[in-house]
Order: structure tokens, then C-alpha cells, then sequence
């Protein structure tokens, strides 16, 4: 649950703020008439993202065995990658964020109608399909399609629940440390997921290597045990791990995290300081 809770706060706290300096923007400019248009584009993106989530569902369980482990393995490389690409975007443009979507809501504004809903779909659809692909890939990991779409949903409603807040003006947070930490997080959920998919590709029979372990804990740490199910959960831990699981795990953890953790000298308390501020009035926090 934590783990995809995680996923759903990361990634519908950035959708939540782009709803609210979309709606803050049309509100305190006077074109109120102009907030349907808008709400339709963030209902079909919605919509859209959740009909994803059930054709992927749906459509692995209509293969064979050896089909779903290479098309999880699949996605799950490609979850990886959209994950890792979102995190470091919005690490480096975070701090731009209000004034990008102010320009684009002006364009769709001098074009009409139709422009403002695909502004609306675009913006919320992007943070929408990737969601639904990592928690996808996410609960296939686990093996348990319950508490971790428990959990995503959850970390929905908090996000939501925080964009309100955010709209409202009454929560100012550093959002610079906020997207630091979580998308760290994220990139260390990442690797486990990345490993978890090497693993489906191997027993598709499209990698080699599946039966080359390069350790076994497994009495130490029982899958069916608590623990093994928290590590299992939050970071895809698997206690007996064919070696290219280790090589490829080590190899995108270490260098990810640690280039997204390197700020360049001079430059983290410039980000901080324009983070720390209210995404609807700008405004600098108490």
C-alpha cells in the first residue's frame, strides 16, 4: 500500500497542480465562463486514464502465460522510463510550472472553446496515463490487486485533497524539497520495478539468465512473512533474484538517484526559495 500510495500522492499532487493554476488563472483574470471548457478537458483525461488502466487489466488476462510475463515486462521497462523522465522534468521545471501553463491557457483562450478543453486534456492526461501505467506495473509486481490499488487510490484523494488546500491558499509547503524527496523515493520504487520487469522477460524466454540466481535468502526472508511482504510492497524486494536482476537494479539505482540528488553548485537555494510559494498567488511562505 505505501509504495503505490507514494505513486498516487507523486503523481496526482502534480495533477492537482495543474488543475489549480488552471482554474486560480481563469478565476482571478474574470473569464469564469471559460471554467467549463476546462472541466471537460479534466473529466475526458480522467476518463481516459482510468479506461487505460482497465484495458490493461482486462487485456493481459485474455494471454497466455509466456504473452503476460513479455508484455509486463514490457510495459514495466516503459513505466520505468516515463517515471524517470516525469521526475526529473519537473525537478527542473517546477519552478516554471505556473507561468508555462499561463502562457499555454492564453493561447487556448485566443483560439476558443475546443483549444481550451485539449489544453486541459493535454496538461491532465499526461500525469493521468503515466499513473495508471506505473500503478499498473506496480501492482503486477506485487501479486496482489487489492491493497496496493488501495493505496493508489488513497494517495489520489491526499493529492486532491492537498490541491483543494493549495486553491484555497491555506497549505504553503516547499514544493522544491516536496518533489526532491518523493521523486527519490520513486526512483528507488523504480528500480525495483525495472528489476521485477527483467524478471517477466526472462520467463517469457525473451532474456536469458533465469535460472542463474545470485543469491537466496528466502529463509531469512520468507515472502509469505510481514516483512517480506513490506519490502516486497514498497520496493519490490524479491529474496532470490537471478544475477541480471542485481546488475540491471544496481545499475539504474545508483546513477539515477544519484545524478537527480546533485544540484549544481549555487543552484538548489535559488529553486527552493521560487518553490516555496503558494502555486495560486504566488506568494512567497511564512
Amino acid at each position: 500500500m505505501f509504495g503505490n500510495y507514494l505513486i498516487g500522492l507523486r503523481e496526482g499532487l502534480e495533477a492537482s497542480l495543474v488543475v489549480c493554476i488552471l482554474i486560480a488563472y481563469l478565476v482571478k483574470t474574470g473569464r469564469r465562463d471559460r471554467l467549463a471548457p476546462v472541466w471537460a478537458g479534466i473529466a475526458a483525461a480522467v476518463v481516459l486514464s482510468m479506461a487505460f488502466g482497465a484495458v490493461l487489466q482486462y487485456g493481459s488476462t485474455q494471454l497466455s502465460f509466456e504473452a503476460q510475463e513479455a508484455l509486463g515486462g514490457s510495459l514495466s521497462i516503459i513505466a520505468v522510463g516515463l517515471v524517470t523522465w516525469m521526475v526529473f522534468w519537473m525537478r527542473r521545471t517546477a519552478r516554471h510550472l505556473k507561468a508555462e501553463l499561463h502562457g499555454k491557457l492564453d493561447a487556448a483562450l485566443a483560439m476558443g472553446t475546443f483549444a481550451l478543453v485539449v489544453t486541459a486534456f493535454l496538461a491532465v492526461g499526461r500525469e493521468g496515463l503515466e499513473t495508471a501505467l506505473f500503478i499498473w506495473t506496480a501492482v503486477q509486481a506485487t501479486s496482489d490487486g487489492v491493497r496496493p490499488l488501495v493505496g493508489a487510490a488513497l494517495g489520489l484523494l491526499t493529492a486532491v485533497a492537498l490541491g483543494w488546500l493549495f486553491y484555497r491558499g491555506a497549505l504553503k509547503i516547499n514544493l522544491a524539497k516536496f518533489f526532491t524527496w518523493t521523486g527519490a523515493m520513486l526512483v528507488v520504487v523504480a528500480a525495483g520495478v525495472l528489476a521485477y520487469g527483467v524478471h517477466d522477460l526472462q520467463e517469457a524466454g525473451w532474456i536469458p539468465g533465469l535460472h542463474t540466481q545470485a543469491f537466496d535468502v528466502s529463509g531469512t526472508v520468507p515472502k509469505d512473512s510481514w516483512y517480506g511482504t513490506l519490502l516486497k510492497g514498497v520496493f519490490n524486494f524479491q529474496p532470490d533474484p537471478t544475477w541480471l536482476q542485481v546488475a540491471v537494479w544496481a545499475a539504474y539505482l545508483v546513477p539515477t538517484l544519484a545524478l537527480f540528488l546533485w544540484q549544481p553548485g549555487g543552484s538548489a537555494p535559488k529553486s527552493a526559495a521560487a518553490a516555496q510559494t503558494s502555486p495560486t498567488s504566488g506568494k512567497p511562505s511564512a
